[in-house]
Formats: C-alpha cells, sequence, structure tokens
C-alpha cells in the first residue's frame, strides 16, 4: 500500500486518543458460504446459530437452484469486540461451533475471517493486466493484498519492483516445466499466497498442478471461449470481421481454458478498427473481467457448482 494509506489509520487512532473520547471497537467480521441440499429450515439455522452468539448479519444472499436442488448461500456478519457473555470469536471457533448443524444439513461450508487475501500473480510479456492490479491493490480497491509477482521472463521485473513488490523468476522450458512447477507451489507456500492470479501467464499449466491448485487459480482468457485460440487472437478477430472483443476470467482447471467463468466482459466493435486498436479493446476487456473475478473471489462471492459457479455480486 502507499504510505498515505497505511499511515491514515495511525493518525485516526492517535487523534482519538488525544483527545479523551474511547475509541469505537471494531467490528469483527466474518463471511459463512456454504452449498448443500435445499431443504426448509436452512435460513433459520443459520441465523438463530449467529443470533445466539450476538453476531449482526450485514449482507446476506442466496440462491436456490432448482436444476441441481441445491442452496447456495454468503452470508456476511460482524461481531463487536465487547461482545458480552459470548465472547471474541474466530473463523476457527465457529466452524467448530458451526459443524454440528452443517453436518445435520448436508452443508459443504467455509467461514472467513476478515483477513485480507493475499495474491501470488504470475505473468510473462504483458504488463496491462499486473499494472491494472497493481493500481487497484494501491487506491485500495482490489480488496486483496499482493504478495509476490512470479514470471517466467524479465520483461516486466521493472513495473513490480517499482510499486514495492518482490519479482521471482522463474523460467521454464520443456525440460524445467516440473521443477518450475514444483518451485510455484514452494512460491505459494513461502508468501502465504490464499489465490493464484494468472495475469496473462503465457504458460499451460501441468494436470496435476491445476488439481493441486482447484479453486484457487484465476485465468484471464482473450475472447468469450473458446473463441480465437493460438497465436495473435486479435488478428484472427480483424480476419473474421467481429463485432464485439470480449474476455472470460475463469478457475484454472486440467481443461485447457474451459474452467468455471467467474466473469466476462465485452465490448462492441465495428470495420474501423484496425488489428492494433483490437487489441487495444482486447485488454482493456481483459483487465475489468480480471479485476472483478479477482475482488469477487476474494470477497468470497464466488461459489463452484460443478462445472459453473455461483457469483453473489
Amino acid at each position: 500500500m502507499s504510505t498515505l494509506l497505511e499511515g491514515a489509520p495511525a493518525v485516526a487512532a492517535t487523534t482519538a486518543a488525544n483527545s479523551g473520547t474511547p475509541a469505537k471497537a471494531r467490528a469483527a467480521e466474518f463471511v459463512l458460504t456454504l452449498a448443500c441440499p435445499e431443504r426448509p429450515g436452512i435460513v433459520r439455522a443459520i441465523t438463530t446459530f449467529l443470533a445466539d452468539r450476538g453476531f449482526d448479519i450485514v449482507e446476506h444472499q442466496q440462491f436456490d437452484d432448482h436444476v441441481s436442488g441445491n442452496l447456495y448461500l454468503r452470508t456476511a456478519f460482524t461481531q463487536s469486540s465487547d461482545a458480552g457473555d459470548a465472547g471474541p470469536q474466530t473463523a476457527e471457533s465457529l466452524t467448530s461451533e458451526f459443524a454440528a448443524i452443517a453436518g445435520e444439513f448436508g452443508m459443504d461450508f467455509s467461514i472467513h475471517d476478515g483477513r485480507p487475501q493475499r495474491l501470488l500473480v504470475m505473468v510473462s510479456k504483458f504488463g496491462h493486466c499486473l499494472n491494472d492490479l497493481i493500481f487497484r491493490w494501491r487506491a485500495g480497491s482490489l480488496g486483496a493484498e499482493i504478495a509476490v509477482v512470479v514470471s517466467n521472463h524479465e520483461d516486466l521485473r521493472p513495473m513490480a519492483e517499482a510499486a514495492g513488490l518482490t519479482f521471482i523468476h522463474v523460467p521454464v522450458t520443456a525440460a524445467t516445466k516440473p521443477e518450475a512447477e514444483a518451485r510455484l507451489l514452494e512460491l505459494v507456500a513461502e508468501y502465504d499466497a490464499d489465490l493464484v492470479v494468472l495475469a496473462r501467464y503465457m504458460q499451460v499449466l501441468s494436470d496435476d498442478l491445476c488439481t493441486k491448485l482447484r479453486g484457487r487459480a484465476i485465468n484471464i482468457h482473450h475472447s468469450f471461449l473458446p473463441g480465437f485460440k493460438g497465436a495473435k487472437p486479435y488478428h484472427q478477430a480483424y480476419d473474421r470481421g467481429v463485432k464485439m472483443v470480449g474476455a472470460t476470467a475463469h478457475y484454472v482447471t486440467a481443461d485447457l481454458d474451459e474452467g468455471p467463468i467467474i466473469e466476462q466482459e465485452v465490448f462492441r466493435v465495428d470495420h474501423a478498427l484496425d488489428p492494433d486498436a483490437l487489441v487495444t479493446v482486447g485488454r482493456d476487456a481483459e483487465t475489468q473481467a480480471l479485476s472483478r473475478a479477482v475482488k469477487w473471489h476474494c470477497q468470497h462471492r464466488v461459489l463452484l457448482n460443478k462445472t459453473r459457479t455461483v457469483v453473489f455480486r
């Protein structure tokens, strides 16, 4: 973060202390996400559980998928630090206490605290997505912290280091790919990364790595899948006279560029745009789709539904 953003809370706290006015207790923030078979009593069980522990629900969204017969739910709730008899809670303690309800309703659930998610961003030579993520991170609008930037090329080191980010070069060849992917997993653990973001990383991940990163890696792809694969996609689009240029952000799976879709962006274009102009429009679509997907994931708004996603915006 910039010095200004980091310093602001400290100034506010100092002012409150010097004024003699007690600082207002900051509420502990949590998010519950779950999926389970539809049946009566689910919401009542959740709200009762939270009310009994002195929590206040600040946001609740649910989706009843009548095709699959499953319910998907996201509930954000807070507890003041002076919670009284209930005492302070953690995500771990709440997870343990909620387990009985989850077992009764067959819930696949997670409880998250307010800790910002940490990103490991992977890039190659194209810098537009990294530049956009850095801008949103420094502005405080990304909803996550960029922990480290990893690349198979050196081209974007100046951009990352100018933002104060650690840049790690992990070269990849056909012969060294297993070692490079093992190094990537080491970096995920070393930097405590919650999410891997492929911000135009131009390497295909192995099936084994995709499996290990399931639900924890997001890729951005030009166009609406599976259109215009291979080299120079925007030149292919120009040759076909496309009227729309788009981008798709999706979870990484072993099926190349066919993982569950989180977000898509599209812009209408016409015959007046040459290939270079289409590239510019396409890059705008890529940055917007990727940043929204990353933000929603880090706010625990994206739930997997087999080959699809439920996104609580």
